[in-house]
């Protein structure tokens, strides 16, 4: 896959430490980003879930056959059986347009893609205070049981560690400051 000048803007973060909400913010102040689709193998989430809009989403086979098929920039099993990447038409079809590519992937999803991209990305780590606040994000969510929360605190100290690995790391202590320091990284890595 040839870079046609576009650049990647990769943001990873355990689960619940705000990333989405900043990545959001992000493509709501710039027309020249767009939103990288990846790919999984998981249910949606209800009916606000669409396809080719919030994931590309596959059946195990399907995901199986584009590794196969070398069709993935990155992609891994995030949580046992299941699978999510970043597929290269998605990039292709960014850069095609003239756009920028922005990602909001896992922490080892973002490690993969600024390897891909080289001096093309910049990856921010996006973190939360501390622990606590972290599983007090994941049960506002609502979305999550007592046992998914426990198991993605628990991954969620696991990546922890890979902060280094990461150009920069933005804390999300309170959201207007994070939104701020996420847009400031963001137009200066675009504008040079």
């Amino acid at each position: 896959m040839s870079n046609k000048g576009g650049k990647a803007i990769i943001f990873s973060a355990p689960s619940g430490s705000g990333k989405t909400t900043i990545v959001k913010h992000l493509l709501s102040t710039r027309d020249d980003l767009m939103f990288s689709i990846s790919a999984c193998t998981r249910d949606k989430r209800g009916r606000a879930e669409q396809n080719g809009k919030d994931y590309y989403f596959l059946t195990p086979d399907e995901f199986k056959q584009k590794i196969d098929q070398d069709a993935f920039v990155e992609w891994e099993e995030v949580y046992q059986g299941n699978f999510y990447g970043t597929l290269k038409t998605e990039i292709e079809r960014i850069w095609s347009e003239g756009k920028n590519v922005i990602f909001d992937v896992d922490v080892k999803g973002g490690i993969s893609l600024k390897e891909y991209f080289g001096e093309d990305a910049l990856s921010i780590f996006v973190k939360v205070p501390d622990i606590e606040t972290l599983r007090e994000r994941l049960g506002d969510r609502g979305t999550d049981t007592e046992d998914s929360i426990s198991q993605r605190v628990f991954k969620a100290k696991f990546e922890m560690g890979f902060e280094k690995k990461f150009d920069t790391t933005i804390v999300n202590k309170e959201l207007d400051v994070a939104l701020a320091d996420a847009q400031n990284l963001l137009d200066n890595f675009l504008n040079k």
